[in-house]
């Protein structure tokens, strides 16, 4: 598997779990578009890194996710606002072996064997050690962040008038 030193989430991001190396070094397994590839730093690393890359932090995402939704377990972060890129874990951050999932990559979820399987819209599906209920309640709350912090999608209509003639004053 194609180790690589850094990664930014982006718009092909599909998920991403922590992994341990050969050399015993925690590190993430990221599954985006193109393929499944090993990056050398943790998940949380790769999101801080990401959230950074537009000036703001992880633990400020976090903060802002809990001020938003209430003080719920396992927030959705919001990585990109301009890309609307919002992810979400299946366990708490704490845990090493949360997986995180791009709301927006997910085409259908259904259940199986008491887990979830989850289908992308490129064809590939994974296997989520989640029951179907509880990953379809994270998976909302994640979609209410991202409309929660999106922009208004009316258009604006612009009503562009003639400027008054001024008046000229009379000279004395």
């Amino acid at each position: 598997m194609i180790m690589k030193n850094h990664y930014f989430i982006d718009t092909q991001f599909m998920y991403m779990t922590g992994q341990y190396d050969r050399c015993g070094k925690f590190c993430a397994q990221v599954t985006d578009t193109n393929g499944t590839f090993m990056v050398d730093q943790s998940p949380i690393e790769i999101l801080n890194a990401s959230i950074q890359s537009i000036g703001f932090n992880y633990r400020g995402a976090l903060e802002t996710s809990r001020k938003l939704l209430g003080d719920i377990h396992m927030c959705p972060i919001m990585v990109n606002p301009i890309h609307r890129i919002v992810v979400f874990p299946t366990r708490s951050h704490k845990h090493e072996d949360a997986i995180w999932l791009n709301p927006l990559q997910i085409k259908r979820t259904i259940s199986f064997n008491n887990q979830t399987m989850v289908y992308f819209i490129n064809g590939s599906h994974v296997v989520i050690p989640n029951r179907l209920y509880s990953f379809n309640t994270k998976l909302q709350t994640a979609e209410q962040l991202e409309k929660m912090t999106r922009g208004s999608d009316t258009k604006t209509i612009h009503f562009i008038l003639d400027p008054a003639k001024r008046r000229t004053k009379d000279k004395k």
